[in-house]
């Protein structure tokens, strides 16, 4: 992380203190900010990306040990690194200083070439942290990831679906759930092998997820090669059309091999609550049971159509 990413926030009492600090700050390519005491400085800590807050510890109003406990009672947006400037000297002072949640301390007059390397130090625990919560972020995508189709699998759909659903039932919204199989799919994987089959599965799942709505629709891997797709606030009208666009997109859809390009068809069961009066014992599951009988009357009408029903 580079110095001109990080801004500092100096909360310093004394004008010509924080002056003296800010100047030698900026010489060496930190942006700084400045409060006058930590009141002022949890507010814009709160309305703004600050990295890094080196504070006095004797000031009006509040502390610097009442700030660091105020700071890490907040969740921001990433680590703030705390560095408490302090005339005490004392074991018990120093210990209480970081106890208040500081993560390091320097004892006044403050030495320019120490307060540097300490805020190298600061830079290489907020990167560290940067990466780590990234990293976490990716794991925890991973986990709710199809493997093979990068879009949501089953575990995903299960805890998240009958919050969808709860949500509609709650607010009068519609919801509706498209399920779609793969037409005569076992005869891809038996004539082509495995791999090409894996090919059309990521093939299908892409041209799908990408005609989504954004933040708002979403699509789940139910097994095999089925898929759902949820399409909140969306009646059986909307959902009936969204389901007749993704067989259209699947019927033109071609995938290419060494061999020859493969052509492939899908049926789709809709299931849909509007946003009257609804049943009261109605779930999630009654949804998904109903798509799925809509789509095996599909599948028994000739395949490569839609079937909805209203709930």
């Amino acid at each position: 992380m580079l110095k001109k990413e990080l801004e500092i926030l100096l909360v310093e009492d004394s004008q010509t203190q924080a002056l003296k600090f800010k100047l030698m700050l900026e010489t060496h390519g930190y942006q700084v900010a400045t409060a006058k005491n930590g009141l002022e400085a949890m507010t814009m800590l709160l309305n703004r990306q600050i990295s890094i807050v080196i504070t006095d510890w004797m000031m009006p109003e509040m502390d610097g040990s009442e700030l660091c406990h105020a700071i890490r009672q907040h969740e921001f947006g990433g680590y703030v690194y705390i560095i408490l400037l302090t005339a005490k000297n004392s074991k018990n002072d120093i210990i209480e200083g970081l106890e208040a949640g500081a993560d390091d301390y320097l004892t006044k007059p403050v030495d320019d070439a120490e307060l540097i390397a300490r805020l190298t130090t600061a830079e290489r625990v907020i990167s560290l942290e940067s990466s780590l919560k990234q990293r976490n972020k990716e794991i925890a995508l991973l986990s709710i990831t199809d493997p093979l189709t990068r879009v949501f699998n089953r575990g995903y759909l299960n805890e998240n679906l009958p919050k969808d659903f709860k949500r509609a039932q709650r607010y009068f919204s519609p919801l509706s759930i498209v399920i779609s199989d793969i037409d005569h799919f076992k005869i891809v994987n038996d004539q082509y092998g495995h791999q090409t089959g894996d090919m059309v599965l990521k093939n299908f799942a892409d041209r799908l997820s990408r005609t989504l709505r954004k933040d708002l629709d979403w699509m789940a891997r139910y097994g095999g090669e089925e898929f759902i797709v949820v399409l909140p606030e969306t009646g059986l009208e909307g959902a009936t059309a969204a389901a007749e666009r993704f067989r259209q997109l699947i019927e033109e859809m071609r995938t290419e091999t060494d061999a020859e390009t493969i052509r492939i068809t899908a049926s789709f069961g809709i299931a849909a609550i509007g946003n009257k009066e609804r049943k009261p014992n109605l779930t999630a599951e009654d949804l998904i049971n109903t798509a799925d009988q809509n789509l095996y009357q599909a599948k028994e009408s000739g395949r490569n159509r839609t079937i909805g029903t209203a709930l």
